[in-house]
């Protein structure tokens, strides 16, 4: 881990990120992996983040280059959702001029600019089955070419990836190598919604609200109580960015009833999405509304078995690995640690799927 005067220069590329105690929070889920953070931090090992859209995986990954020691190096994003996979290859391992029509000149990629640093891979889900042989090569050796190159490019780079699907079972649906996802999955994080971790929601209005404030040079009163309790008995389908964006909308509206009257509205309509006229979806409803029962009868079983998962799946008559599957994608953490509460229930919630 970086020491002495490299803290200095690593404290200047973190004003983005919120401290360490507003990215964990006090949360039963977030403190677990809060300890797993600890005791990988002063490595450069693959870590693979899963979790649903707007749970903090690009926070959390920007945080583990910081603790890491390449921290001094690049940290370089490449949001694999967002480029088409025909032109993913060029953006991740550049190309030599006269590679393709267009190609007047050499370009580094993206693996090239961040030797000696992180590439963070988010979505990694989306990368088809031929990248992903290319992207295997340079976390076995370090070695890639450009394409139309000839000769190999050796990097030393730390990887981390992000997913919003469950790999295993992409692996299972011949969808991602599982060679790969060895390589990648050697310390798993799982980022939990923010309907599992309803206790960090009144430091994280203050966090956002304390930002946004000096963003947008404005004063607002702290948030009243009552919103408060509407905000922490929401269901976030959005998570923590859906709550930054009301608070944020908050500060520049300074008024409250804005975002109350959107809280109240999705509140009456939380428990199922059914439109008053016009078609009616019935497996997205009905999905959801299993989704949200079973997470909730899981819950329940873990708590009344102290967690004891081996347990709770015999009560449940499912398999313990079908248990912890269920788990994960429920966003419930996988143990509970003695000396914490429970998480909370969100009354009426549903669990958003992306």
């Amino acid at each position: 881990m970086p020491t002495g005067a490299h803290k200095s220069k690593i404290a200047a590329r973190n004003d983005d990120l919120p401290p360490a105690e507003i990215i964990f929070g006090r949360s039963s889920a977030m403190q677990l992996i809060c300890q797993k953070v600890k005791k990988i931090a002063g490595s450069n090992i693959p870590v693979l983040i899963q979790g649903q859209n707007g749970t903090g995986k690009g926070v959390m990954a920007h945080y583990l280059h910081l603790q890491s020691p390449v921290a001094l190096g690049p940290f370089i994003k490449v949001n694999c959702a967002a480029i088409p996979g025909t032109l993913l290859e060029s953006e991740l391992f550049g190309y030599e001029k006269g590679a393709f029509t267009g190609a007047y000149s050499s370009k580094p990629g993206r693996a090239e600019m961040a030797d000696g640093g992180t590439l963070f891979l988010d979505g990694i889900d989306e990368i088809d089955l031929g990248l992903q042989a290319k992207l295997l090569q340079v976390l076995q050796d370090g070695q890639f070419s450009r394409i139309g190159g000839r000769e190999d490019i050796q990097v030393r780079v730390r990887i981390i990836c992000a997913a919003n699907r469950v790999l295993d079972l992409e692996v299972s649906a011949g969808r991602f190598r599982q060679d790969l996802y060895y390589r990648i999955n050697v310390v798993n994080l799982q980022m939990p919604p923010l309907s599992a971790r309803i206790e960090d929601i009144r430091d994280l209005v203050n966090h956002f609200l304390e930002r946004h404030q000096q963003r947008h040079g404005a004063s607002v009163q702290p948030i009243s109580t009552g919103l408060m309790r509407l905000l922490e008995g929401h269901h976030w389908p959005g998570n923590i960015r859906e709550l930054e964006n009301l608070v944020e909308r908050y500060v520049i509206l300074g008024s409250e009833d804005a975002v109350s009257s959107e809280l109240l509205r999705s509140s009456r309509t939380q428990a199922v999405e059914m439109p008053l006229n016009g078609p009616v979806h019935l497996k997205k409803v009905t999905r959801q509304a299993v989704q949200e029962l079973e997470r909730k009868i899981i819950l329940n079983v873990l708590e009344a078995n102290h967690w004891n998962r081996k347990r709770t799946a015999s009560e449940l008559r499912i398999s313990y690995r079908a248990l912890l599957y269920k788990i994960r994608a429920a966003g419930l953490p996988p143990k509970r640690s003695p000396r914490q509460p429970a998480i909370p229930q969100p009354a009426d919630s549903i669990l958003g799927s992306d």
